[in-house]
Order: structure tokens, then sequence, then C-alpha cells
């Protein structure tokens, strides 16, 4: 994965991504200024001059890039295929991408989509970044039974089925299954509810999550117990309840 910060600035620099990030350079690719040719409602139109240079020893028979654009939230909102063919050891080879977007580009993302068999043994493992949260947050969580921390984390997972594991104390273990593709890219996130193992949770409009027994629901009041004693809270300040399930009363 190779990400670059964007700048659209007048006399922004030109933008260098050298294929692959690690391990022996293949191809170097250099992007020139944004420049914006069109725009309807939220979509423009951008054109940059790219140049790509065979780093290699060997000819590039044939080999396919996709360029990603994504905004400052992280949030992809462009993308451009763009490929180098016949190209010997040492030439660069000058063309114009074109990218139509939903907003103004942050950064960018080079990911490799198509590459011949003589690239195989040097191309990275495709990997991707995923935003892990919970509700509530602090949970801890494993990915294929490997610790990665508490909630929210920022996880990089490859090509393949994943099983996410979530634990917090006072609330049921949780388990998300996940597969990455080959063509995923990063930017994604995932959100997991956790059952309360023994009572019930109030989450308030500020955040705020709460674990008890719930005891009534008015118009405008909820009571909740809590360590043996009765919190009143007004209803407004409730956004949902998660009731555990409970046993009947014995006759």
């Amino acid at each position: 994965m190779l990400i670059s910060v964007l700048s659209l600035a007048k006399d922004q620099p030109s933008q260098v991504i050298v294929w692959p990030e690690s391990g022996t350079p293949v191809v170097r690719f250099t992007f020139g200024k944004f420049k914006e040719v069109g725009s309807i409602a939220t979509q423009h139109t951008y054109v940059v001059d790219t140049t790509a240079e065979n780093l290699w020893n060997k000819k590039i028979s044939h080999a396919g890039f996709t360029l990603y654009l994504f905004d400052k939230n992280k949030v992809r909102i462009a993308e451009a295929y763009m490929t180098i063919s016949d190209a010997p050891p040492g030439q660069a080879v000058k063309f114009q991408t074109t990218l139509s977007s939903s907003g103004p580009p942050a950064s960018m993302q080079l990911v490799a989509s198509s590459l011949p068999a003589e690239l195989g043994p040097v191309a990275p493992a495709h990997k991707v970044t995923v935003t892990v949260n919970s509700v509530p947050q602090g949970a801890t969580i494993k990915v294929d039974g490997n610790d990665e921390g508490a909630t929210p984390k920022m996880i990089a997972l490859g090509i393949g089925k994943h099983v996410l594991e979530f634990s917090k104390e006072g609330f049921n273990t949780g388990h998300f299954p996940l597969e990455v593709g080959a063509n995923d890219v990063s930017g994604g996130s995932v959100s997991y509810e956790l059952g309360s193992a023994a009572h019930d949770t109030i989450e308030l409009r500020d955040g705020t999550v709460l674990s008890g027994d719930l005891e009534s629901v008015s118009a405008m009041d909820v009571v909740v117990r809590m360590g043996g004693a009765l919190q009143h809270m007004n209803r407004n300040q409730v956004k949902r309840i998660i009731l555990v399930e409970r046993d009947p009363p014995s006759q």
C-alpha cells in the first residue's frame, strides 16, 4: 500500500511514489499538478501529468495500476487506471491521468491491479487498513487469535478471510467475520456492538454507555437500577436501550 499526501496549492511540488514501497524498486510514478478542468454540481474533473519510469533491470511487458484519491476524512472519492507496456529498463513513459472526483482530494493511494508473471516475485503482499471500533469503546480486539489492542484501532489485513474477536468486562465476547478481496483498498471501517452479559445497556446521546437493569420507561423518565440504587434519567437523554434476555420469574 502506497499513500501520498496531496497539496493542491498553486506551487505544489510533484508527488512521487515508488512501487513497491519496500524491496527492489520497480516503477517510479511522478504526478504533477492536479489541474481542475471542469465541474458539475459536486463532481470535479482533474487532469494530472504523469511520468512512469521503469527502475527495474528487466523489461516490463505490461503492468496495470489503480490510483485512488481520498478526501481529508480518508473517504475514497475517485479512481483512475494506469498501464505501462513494453517499457525497457530505464525508460520513462509520460501520459495524462484524468480523474472525476466528488470533492477536493487530500491524499492518494497506488495499488497494483494487474502484473505480469515476471513481476510476481517482487510484488508486495496486498494489505488494507481498516478502522475497528466497538460499542462501547475500549473493547479488546483479536484478529485471527492475535491481540491487536483496544478499540478504536486501525489494523492492517491481508487478502483472505479473517475473524475479529471483541471482549470487554461485563459484556459477552463477540465475533465478526471479515473478508478482504484483492481489489479492496484502505479506508473502510467496522463497528461491532457488544451485548451485555448480565445487564441492560443504555446508550446516552452524549456517547456515554451505561450498564444496569432497566426498571421502567415513561413518556419523560427512564429508571435504571445501577449498583443497587435507582437512577432516574430524562428520556431525552437516552439514545437507545439494549435489553439482555432474562429468565421469567418463577411461579
